[in-house]
């Protein structure tokens, strides 16, 4: 089976149909990019976890699939509510019980808006003997030219979070050093007032219920996904004189699964700002009914940008961390940027 075998389409038809178009707006004013990313990225993970889960019941018919992580999400376009919303999933890459399935967001039209793409690797499960475990599923055939560059780019990707962990654990540089020793020292300054990092940090609950069930006793990844957002842009509107769009989800890790009756715990703080950019990282702590088990669930980070009316940019304060653990998210922020812009100008001089 090839990868354009496994094409999963969907049509948010925002144009025609009223009731849609109103549930994913922001509000009723007309503003720019009026759109719900976080009910989009609830949508965007049922359709990769549809498209998985086509696959691998071709080879275990009682399997269900569920999202170990969503890699990145780009915003490139702002989207215009008033017009029909494409998403095109296919499998781009299939290891051995993991599986890369990659969503285009266009809306048709002219001109044609590429929105961004999203990224989720999903694994297969299935019940033996009463125990849940992974089972491995057989590779795809990569015959087309664009199919072979799509496994590509997904095994870059993969290599690419594998090259950021590693380098997070990595000291500063003496250029970073640098840097952290200046916004120490301005701290220090008198009559100087700063935007500490320990200030910038807010906090929920949420608890689960039968109707986020997805599979069997657990709660559906696109639902916590769509929470975490939330929290996560009420966090950087404390920073705004007017508007935050999200430009990135740079990743959502899901390290342990949600089950029936947890409470979660939703904790976001601002960790990095740009001239005009705001990073924020929520954590998600999952405690059990019985409040016997206490564990991470997940861990997000969504950068976004500090608009005016017309959607132009606006400068944010200067984010100033003071203890090793702001440090640390300080610097994998700045490193993220610093990634993701020369990565842009290796693109633009091509």
């Amino acid at each position: 089976m090839n990868p354009t075998e496994t094409s999963y389409v969907v049509r948010l038809r925002f144009g025609s149909d009223a009731k849609l178009r109103r549930k994913f707006m922001v509000t009723d004013e007309a503003v720019p990019s009026n759109l719900r990313f976080g009910l989009l990225l609830e949508r965007l993970d049922k359709i990769a976890e549809e498209t998985a889960l086509r696959y691998a019941r071709r080879f275990y018919p009682e399997a269900w699939v569920v999202t170990a992580a969503m890699d990145s999400l780009l915003v490139r376009n702002m989207p215009a509510i008033e017009r029909d919303m494409v998403l095109r999933a296919r499998m781009n890459l299939v290891g051995r019980s993991s599986m890369e399935v990659g969503v285009r967001i266009e809306q048709p039209g002219e001109p044609l808006l590429h929105i961004g793409s999203s990224y989720f690797t999903m694994v297969a499960r299935v019940r033996e003997c009463g125990e849940e475990k992974s089972v491995p599923l057989p590779p795809l055939e990569y015959k087309s030219k664009m199919e072979q560059v799509r496994r590509a780019r997904a095994l870059a990707r993969r290599e690419s979070y594998r090259a950021a962990v590693n380098l997070a654990a990595e000291p500063p540089s003496r250029e970073e050093y640098e840097m952290l020793r200046q916004l120490h020292e301005a701290q220090e300054q008198p009559g100087l007032k700063v935007l500490l990092a320990s200030k910038q940090v807010t906090e929920g609950w949420e608890r689960t219920y039968p109707e986020y069930e997805n599979v069997p006793q657990k709660i559906f990844g696109g639902w916590v996904a769509h929470r975490a957002y939330t929290y996560a842009h009420i966090c950087a509107e404390r920073m705004a004189t007017h508007r935050m769009l999200l430009a990135s989800v740079d990743r959502i890790n899901f390290y342990h699964p949600v089950r029936m009756g947890d409470k979660l715990h939703f904790v976001s703080r601002v960790t990095y700002t740009g001239n005009t950019s705001v990073t924020v990282e929520t954590e998600i702590t999952r405690i059990s009914r019985d409040r016997k088990e206490t564990a991470l669930s997940n861990v997000c980070a969504f950068t976004f940008v500090h608009v005016g009316v017309e959607a132009e940019r606006l400068p944010v304060p200067e984010l100033h961390p003071t203890t090793y653990a702001e440090d640390a998210r300080y610097l994998a922020g700045y490193r993220r940027r610093k990634a993701y812009m020369e990565k842009k100008d290796r693109t633009n001089k091509k």
